[in-house]
């Protein structure tokens, strides 16, 4: 196969225009939506602004276990759609809140529910957002659930083996399994076997 047959990987430089293009649609197209929206790996806050001479019983706002929706009464909702994973219903709230500058906005925080994950969108029918660009600040171990925790710390665990220049867990496993068969059939001749 000659190399013109093969796809060709962007070069550093390509995938840094590419990305910087990217990170400018997204922007562009968050800054389009009726509300602003942040998210921790626990939870999703999204601020509504609404006018300053509305009360909350002017409002309907539903938080349920995959969808949400926030209206002004009698008017098209400013959010309604199904969420991209479920929310902890009991844990999730929503205030009205004035502003310095007199007007309103309606925040809902959104529980995620156990094991939670980076949501591309508050609801499914909005544009969506790279998860995998999000840089958490100052997330702890601790705050992962179990099987992203024990991967995290496996990835962590490698890259300091590699950087010692020692095998790294898939690697010491193989080796050990391999160490544990030549034990367990020493009829067998292993001289010729590479190994690690």
């Amino acid at each position: 196969m000659s190399s013109s047959n093969r796809d060709k990987s962007p070069t550093p430089s390509e995938r840094e225009r590419l990305d910087k293009e990217a990170k400018t649609r997204e922007e562009e197209e968050q800054a389009k939506l009726p509300y602003k929206w942040t998210q921790t790996l626990n939870e999703a806050e999204v601020s509504i602004p609404i006018p300053g001479n509305l009360k909350s019983k002017d409002l309907i706002v539903e938080l349920k276990k995959s969808h949400i929706k926030a209206s002004i009464k009698g008017q098209t909702p400013v959010i309604d759609g199904d969420t991209p994973f479920p929310l902890n219903t009991e844990d999730s709230t929503w205030t009205l809140s004035t502003k310095p500058d007199n007007t309103k906005e309606i925040v809902l925080t959104i529980a995620k529910s156990a094991g939670s994950n980076w949501w591309p969108h508050i609801t499914t029918d909005a544009p969506k957002i790279d998860v995998t660009k999000i840089v958490p600040e100052n997330s702890k171990l601790g705050d992962l659930d179990g099987d992203t925790r024990g991967m995290v710390e496996k990835m962590m665990y490698d890259q300091e083996m590699k950087r010692q220049g020692k095998p790294t867990s898939d690697e010491q496993q193989k080796q050990d399994l391999m160490k544990k068969f030549m034990k367990e059939h020493p009829e067998m001749d292993f001289s010729n076997a590479k190994i690690g």
